[in-house]
């Protein structure tokens, strides 16, 4: 715990981005994996003006920006073997563009059923897969499936899904999480507080169902933990955190590791408090799970996740001047990117000296009002419906 806490302590912000012409919320954020060293790592980031941008990681300068969707943006994922990136859109279709290239042309175009409004995504470990999730339309909210392997012939004229999964979730599916390392292996959550976990290869969606999990809330943010990746965990719009272990699943033993409905009421620390959850890290060195949360001035805090409770590790301030709503931890050098409602893009890195921080002077704030604010963050105990499992 203290290599972690020292390395967090540590983390000073080597770079800011430019001043943006418009200012916009920086929703979601991810990083290349092809690790192109002769040309630098590329950064895609989901911005609430209907774009994405793509950034040089090292100088976080813009190199181009994407903005094909006619709708609202939902979720940013790079390939894992290539510099394609991929959005959802409330238009009801998934677009992947070449990061190489600045032409608003996408290289692939997935379609979805009619009155398909898509709000999450993922495509599994091999490039093989893509999973989006649906608004809920009438009693229908879907997980559908497309094969996501390159073919000239659908190019020009898009691809139609291979299926979907219509029974297992009653309202919107929130989040959508490929396995790490498993490519049929996927995690649903939705409004609903249902946290579904599926094994794909499986041909029907009944048997494909391995395990249903329930967070008794709107399920805001989904990921995967563990040894093996065999742990699932869940955040909430209220602010909830939910930990089970899939382990579990075939023994007496329970599978809920921890599960707090509201973190804000045991967060413990005299000179701050925690306002929201941002989303979870799991650390594979250490074999470690955190949450990162902050403040509504910009502060980020580091929480321990075990068993018996969440502890404060440490905290990060005098970056974002707002809201926090994304951030990329990068293991191979450990540094950090955030981005929040103030419209900055930070990259954050180890060292013991503040040499370089001293050359940036903390802006103000550039927080707008948005209409993002009807999709993302809902502090509500009436937008959904609670289940027992």
């Amino acid at each position: 715990m203290e290599k972690i806490e020292e390395e967090f302590a540590n983390l000073h912000i080597v770079k800011r981005s430019s001043e943006p012409k418009e200012p916009t919320y920086l929703l979601g954020i991810d990083t290349s994996n092809t690790g192109r060293a002769e040309k630098g790592s590329i950064v895609a980031v989901l911005c609430s003006n209907e774009s994405i941008r793509i950034y040089d990681k090292e100088t976080l300068n813009i190199l181009h920006k994407f903005s094909g969707h006619p709708g609202l943006l939902n979720g940013v994922k790079f390939a894992n073997s290539c510099d394609n990136v991929y959005s959802a859109s409330t238009d009801g279709t998934i677009k992947c563009w070449d990061a190489r290239l600045a032409s608003d042309k996408p290289v692939q175009l997935f379609k979805g059923y009619p009155s398909n409004t898509f709000i999450s995504f993922d495509i599994n470990c091999k490039d093989h897969v893509i999973c989006a999730g649906t608004e809920k339309v009438d009693d229908d909210a879907l997980l559908v499936f497309w094969d996501a392997r390159m073919n000239s012939q659908d190019l020009s004229t898009g691809r139609e899904p291979l299926g979907a999964y219509s029974e297992t979730h009653s309202d919107d599916i929130t989040q959508v999480r490929f396995h790490p390392s498993n490519p049929n292996m996927l995690v649903s959550g939705s409004t609903d507080g249902l946290v579904n976990v599926f094994d794909i290869s499986v041909d029907n969606e009944e048997d494909a169902l391995l395990t249903t999990c329930n967070s008794v809330s709107s399920v805001s943010c989904i990921g995967w933990s563990g040894k093996d990746y065999k742990q699932v965990y869940c955040m909430t719009h209220d602010e909830g955190f939910c930990w089970w272990d899939l382990n579990n699943l075939d023994s007496d033993e329970p599978i809920t590791r921890l599960c707090i409905q509201d973190v804000r009421e045991i967060f413990n620390m005299k000179e701050s408090n925690l306002d929201y959850l941002i989303g979870g890290l799991y650390h594979e060195k250490m074999d470690k799970l955190f949450v990162i949360g902050g403040t509504n001035t910009g502060k980020i805090h580091l929480v321990n996740c075990a068993p018996s409770g969440l502890t404060h590790v440490a905290s990060l301030q005098g970056g974002h001047t707002a809201t926090v709503r994304s951030f990329c931890w990068d293991m191979q050098d450990d540094s950090l990117l955030t981005g929040g409602e103030d419209a900055q893009l930070l990259l954050w890195k180890p060292g013991t000296g503040n040499k370089e921080e001293k050359t940036f002077t903390k802006k103000d704030s550039m927080k707008i009002a948005s209409s993002v604010h009807q999709r993302v963050r809902v502090h509500s105990h009436e937008s959904y419906k609670r289940k027992t499992k």
